[in-house]
């Protein structure tokens, strides 16, 4: 079975995520990670060493298709709607310090 995962662990997860918890949520939510972290122990456990990897979940080949151009290039009217540009490029704020 998984080990729970105390308050201030959970606290540091919602921080990390961005995410706001409420009381009830926070009250909730070592349950929830109880339960998934159980599920997973069980997955872990299912000796998979005869199964062949797959490249994709079904066993056909795709259809292929002419690459096509389907849509006009737009870049100058993107590109007049823009905030700021330099030399052809968006500029866009910093996100991360």
């Amino acid at each position: 079975m998984a080990d729970s995962l105390d308050e201030n662990t959970l606290t540091v997860l919602a921080r990390l995520s961005g995410l706001e918890l409420n009381a009830l949520e926070r009250a909730s939510l070592p349950d929830q990670f109880d339960s998934i972290l159980t599920l997973i122990d069980r997955l872990q456990e299912v000796d998979t060493r005869a199964i062949e990897p797959l490249a994709q979940a079904f066993d056909h080949c795709m259809r292929l298709r002419e690459d096509e151009v389907t849509s006009q290039n737009q870049r100058d009217l993107f590109q007049s709607l823009a905030p700021e540009l330099v030399d052809g490029l968006y500029l866009v704020p910093n996100v991360m310090e």
